[in-house]
């Protein structure tokens, strides 16, 4: 891929760039990062990444195969005013802004090859879950440019654009709801007398088995909670006490509140 300009400097942005040059998708030089008014936030991008800096070359946007849209919802109609008159008309889009629709980015930035994406934060360790879509314009060789920027990444699953709204939801919020159950779990076992430094290790690797076994074995996560479950036994017990709190409908809140969320700020947008 040619030049790459992330528009934002934030932690999905810099998520994204540790992953591809971690897995050398592409190199430093032909990264670059522009943030509108943290200076200091850009420096850190440089030092820690060897990237580029638009502020330092602003041909970069006029150059640029592919600009990549990492700023908050907010901010998204002023970051477009900025670069649209200095991206040129063959250069491809590619948003990873939570709710920000195709449509937003057209007005925004003229008819173009646009696609949206909503990784998650473990990009940077090449373990994203990630949503895709993209507009009619995205030619072949783009899509593949796109979807082997994201699979660099992670795994990478094209949606029908309004399905990215419960993407958003459940996978690119998703290790936020993974940390907290952590949290939950950590304190439980260390109020029970464990060591912080036992419990962190048994919960991890109580969540990778756990995962693998889905991955490896294709089983049904009800089939594998059943054999894990005697009657009578602690997991039993343990499961009652969730039924109890109704733990799935909790669940089910959080996904449609996030989902929720996700299109009311692309509506602001």
């Amino acid at each position: 891929m040619g030049t790459i300009v992330f528009v934002g400097a934030g932690s999905m942005a810099e998520a994204i760039i540790a992953g591809i040059l971690t897995n050398e998708v592409m190199l430093a030089k032909d990264v670059y990062v522009m943030n509108k008014s943290d200076d200091e936030r850009l420096a850190f991008m440089q030092k820690s990444y060897g990237v580029s800096l638009v502020c330092q070359n602003r041909n970069a946007l006029r150059e640029a195969e592919l600009i990549v849209l990492a700023t908050k919802p907010k901010d998204i109609q002023q970051a477009m005013c900025d670069i649209s008159d200095a991206i040129n008309d063959d250069a491809a889009v590619l948003s990873v802004i939570a709710g920000v629709s195709i449509n937003t980015i057209e007005n925004g930035l003229g008819t173009r090859p646009i696609a949206r994406s909503m990784p998650n934060t473990s990009a940077t360790i090449g373990k994203s879950a990630s949503g895709v879509t993209m507009n009619a314009s995205v030619n072949p060789h783009m899509r593949k440019r796109i979807f082997e920027l994201l699979s660099s990444i992670g795994v990478v699953k094209e949606v029908e654009e309004d399905e990215l709204h419960t993407v958003t939801a459940l996978s690119g919020s998703g290790p936020a709801y993974v940390y907290y159950m952590v949290e939950a779990m950590e304190e439980a076992a260390i109020a029970k007398g464990l060591s912080n430094e036992v419990a962190r290790e048994l919960v991890i690797q109580t969540f990778e088995g756990a995962a693998a076994m889905l991955r490896q074995t294709g089983e049904e996560p009800e089939l594998l909670r059943r054999n894990v479950t005697s009657p009578g036994g602690t997991t039993e017990a343990g499961l009652k006490a969730l039924e109890n709190r109704q733990f799935k409908e909790t669940i089910q809140e959080c996904i449609n509140s996030a989902e929720n969320r996700s299109r009311e700020l692309g509506a602001l947008s």
